[in-house]
């Protein structure tokens, strides 16, 4: 890889993410449901469960913090992440979605120096950044105060971690791969964020063979599969032991209390408890098995539920707040909060996919084979679970991965330094055209994505599909 520009690649990082720190900032308190107040969607329930572990260490159902805990359905991780903001800022609402902007401004970042690493190009790095900040589900996932957010950004910098990793022992003789031991930790916080960061933990673990297998190969090695087995073996049991480690102690305000939920549960049914640490990991097993149970038999219809399938398609986005109250020049008023991809981006995210799935088959590259399986590890497995109910954001965590899809065709569009001068011109015509449509359309639905009053009129000019009302 070229390091050249390292030091204009790292400025032109730093603007793209303040461009997108700055699209997530502005304007952050404005999503507001006039029935539930400032808080929108599920911040109903986040909120106070943040401002309990901050000031409990474990969660409750509301503000009053003389209760004991209250179950909640996922790990706490997400909602530390936004007591962080409310510590800084109180309980207001930049207070509380202030880490969640933090973490989607961080994740531009991120994918910016990621790309730049996979495609040796800071133009794409720079690139896959800007899609980034001027995707429309990012964006609405960064101004609150939910956990997708949280959980994109770690998953993201894990597979970072792992892509140093790869480029480390592909150039430097290391005995310890701590990138890779770094990405087992962000993959445990990941997963105490919400469990669905466990679908990455196979994905990771092939990556890593495959990676090794493709390092021994290029050195010459004799029986570079069984060599890369035994390697990765090993090392893959310690990522899962790393990720298991950081995933427990997400868990330390629950553990090191005496009053969250199920936290005496053996003791209450048999009138003593059991030596001290098995006593604290066997009741956080029986509340895991309750989380576990609660997220299996969710299947309580609701309006904005939709399929894995449809997600890519966006048929059916999430609104996470909508008011009529005025003014706005017009009889008829709307102001909406729509979780809701920008169209232009999300709907070339399916060709992307193929184009990549062609060149990892045919041309054999590795970057569009990573890209695909990372992307489809946030959506693939939810299939599995028809019945349940789940969201158009959670295949947030599959963003950044169908973003370095769409970033790799405009690699191809762009033309390497082989190509004639005519025809990388046309390229980065065509290229150049795409990021201003997608950024043209971010900004005709940026009213919808920060809850800025509309006509209705105005506000039906975006429902673009009859399922997005």
């Amino acid at each position: 890889m070229r390091f050249n520009d390292r030091w204009l690649s790292w400025v032109l990082a730093i603007a793209v993410t303040a461009i997108g720190g700055v699209l997530r900032f502005a304007y952050l308190a404005r999503p507001h449901d006039q029935k539930a107040g400032a808080l929108v969607f599920d911040e109903i329930y986040y909120v106070p469960n943040s401002w309990s572990l901050l000031h409990k260490g474990y969660e409750l159902g509301g503000y009053d913090l003389s209760k004991h805990g209250e179950f909640m359905a996922h790990p706490p991780m997400g909602k530390w992440c936004i007591a962080v903001g409310q510590a800084l800022f109180g309980n207001t609402p930049f207070g509380w979605r202030f880490s969640a902007a933090v973490a989607g401004t961080v994740a531009i970042l991120l994918l910016v120096r990621i790309a730049r690493r996979l495609f040796d190009s800071t133009l794409l790095g720079c690139a896959a950044g800007l899609l980034l900040a001027l995707d429309g589900l990012a964006l609405v996932e960064s101004r609150t105060a939910l956990l997708d957010i949280f959980l994109m950004t770690f998953v993201l910098a894990a597979f970072g971690c792992l892509l140093l990793d790869r480029d480390r022992r592909r150039t430097t003789n290391t005995r310890v791969p701590w990138w890779l031991l770094a990405a087992g930790l962000l993959t445990g916080v990941a997963t105490g964020v919400k469990w669905s960061a466990i679908y990455f933990v196979p994905v990771f673990a092939v990556l890593v063979v495959w990676w090794e297998i493709g390092r021994r190969r290029l050195a010459g090695a004799d029986r570079p599969v069984r060599g890369a087995l035994l390697f990765g073996t090993g090392w893959i049991a310690v990522f899962v032991g790393c990720a298991l480690i950081a995933y427990v102690a997400t868990w330390t305000g629950w553990l090191v209390t005496s009053t969250g939920y199920d936290r005496n549960f053996y003791a209450d049914h048999n009138g003593h408890p059991l030596p001290p640490v098995v006593n604290a990991l066997y009741n956080l097993g029986v509340y895991h098995y309750e989380m576990y149970h609660f997220g299996a038999t969710l299947d309580r219809p609701h309006t904005y539920q939709s399929q894995p399938w449809s997600w890519l398609a966006m048929l059916r986005p999430v609104a996470y707040g909508y008011s009529t109250a005025g003014p706005c020049g017009s009889a008829e008023c709307s102001a909406e909060t729509l979780a809701l991809g920008t169209p232009t981006l999300w709907w070339s995210f399916l060709p992307a996919l193929a184009a990549c799935c062609w060149q990892w088959i045919a041309r054999h590259d590795w970057r569009g084979a990573a890209v695909v399986i990372c992307a489809a590890a946030g959506i693939v497995p939810w299939l599995a679970f028809p019945n349940r109910t789940m969201f158009f954001f959670y295949a947030l965590p599959s963003l950044p991965f169908l973003i370095l899809a769409v970033t790799l065709v405009l690699g191809i569009v762009l033309g390497d330094s082989s190509a004639s001068l005519q025809r990388r011109q046309a390229g980065a015509l065509a290229a150049g055209a795409y990021v201003v449509m997608v950024t043209l359309t971010f900004a005709f639905f940026w009213p919808v994505y920060t809850s800025e009053m509309l006509t209705y009129a105005q506000w039906r000019l975006r429902m673009w599909l009859p399922s997005w009302i």
